[in-house]
């Protein structure tokens, strides 16, 4: 069904699709589904930027070797409960699966586990591996490298950092709070989607060198992304970016492969994923008791003049979840011209046939 903006898609069509695509453009067709998977689980979480609008991309890469198809993703280092993977340049998508699964493993028998991964790729919304570790009853920590530059250091006009992403799921007796945030005030994703959808942009999201507002997306790709929260949130990117690329032998600074620009290039990206057992600390029923406890008292404190409610991190994303899961995942003129044309080119059927 249509409405006079989006077509509306079912998660099932857009993951068969994706699915389709990528295999058509060389992976097999396992991989091709589980990243088809995780890509939608990013956009029924409200995270467009993330999600289908990816794939064009993905398949760019694809076509020119800039992704290893066939990687052999294995661990190089395993100490206790810390682990690091070498990805092999496979997609991000498949590196940080099997980096969730490892973590969630090896806290099963130590309290925690944390695997971090090099030679990995771009691998979506980071909230979609943190809350990897809940269907276990523990909390997911993920950090990445973004995967180009798009922030200069405080004080700074070099493109250093990137929006170097945090996601945080604690499990609850009803919703998980889920924070999914960038150090930027918004993922450069967003900048893409405007561009995309001929939107401006507010002020406040990104600076040209001299320190003017840039608000034409297209003119995005010399602008600094402003940090949240000013120098510190320039502290996180940077501290973010040290334990999730420097740490794990990932690159960092000006080692950063624009992935926007370079289709051929390694881009050695860096992530890690943190599984910790709640029952390790307490008793499982009594924690998420707890935090839900937690929830109502926030939510029943008194509001301040102009707000009409108290909302826990990750409650918008999950109510889209929700809303998504039952009436499709809203895809935009523009893109679905773009997923037009790959159904074209891959010889695939086109996305909006699949509804009839």
């Amino acid at each position: 069904m249509t409405d006079t903006k989006n077509t509306m898609i079912a998660d099932t069509i857009c993951v068969d699709f994706i699915a389709d695509a990528l295999t058509k453009g060389g992976l097999p067709n396992g991989d091709a589904r589980t990243v088809g998977e995780l890509m939608v689980a990013a956009d029924l979480l409200g995270g467009d930027g993330h999600g289908i609008f990816r794939l064009p991309r993905y398949l760019a890469r694809l076509k020119v070797g800039g992704f290893n198809p066939n990687p052999d993703i294995r661990v190089e280092r395993r100490s206790g409960a810390m682990a690091l993977l070498d990805g092999d340049n496979a997609m991000g998508h498949l590196v940080m699966k099997r980096a969730a699964d490892m973590a969630i493993d090896i806290a099963a028998e130590n309290g925690i586990g944390w695997v971090g991964a090099h030679h990995s790729n771009h691998a979506g919304a980071a909230g979609v591996y943190a809350l990897m570790p809940l269907k276990k009853d523990m909390i997911g920590l993920y950090v990445a490298v973004g995967n180009a530059n798009h922030m200069a250091p405080w004080g700074g006009i070099e493109l250093l950092l990137s929006t170097n992403p945090i996601a945080v799921a604690v499990p609850s007796t009803e919703r998980p709070v889920l924070l999914d945030m960038a150090t930027t005030k918004v993922a450069y994703g967003k900048v893409k989607l405007a561009a995309q959808r001929g939107e401006t942009m507010p002020d406040d999201w990104m600076i040209d060198p001299e320190g003017n507002p840039v608000t034409d997306p297209k003119k995005g790709a010399g602008g600094s992304l402003l940090p949240i929260g000013g120098p510190k949130g320039y502290g996180l990117s940077l501290i973010f970016g040290l334990l999730a690329g420097t740490l794990n032998t990932a690159a960092f600074g000006r080692d950063v492969v624009d992935f926007n620009a370079d289709d051929t290039s390694v881009t050695n990206t860096g992530q890690f994923i943190v599984a910790i057992d709640v029952k390790a600390f307490c008793d499982v029923k009594a924690f998420k008791e707890r935090v839900e406890a937690v929830r109502a008292e926030m939510k029943a404190s008194p509001l301040r003049p102009g707000f009409d409610d108290i909302r826990l991190p990750g409650e918008r994303a999950l109510a889209a979840r929700d809303k998504r899961l039952a009436q499709g995942i809203p895809i935009t003129p523009p893109l679905l011209a773009e997923l037009d044309k790959v159904a074209s080119e891959y010889g695939i059927t086109p996305i909006v046939a699949r509804t009839r």
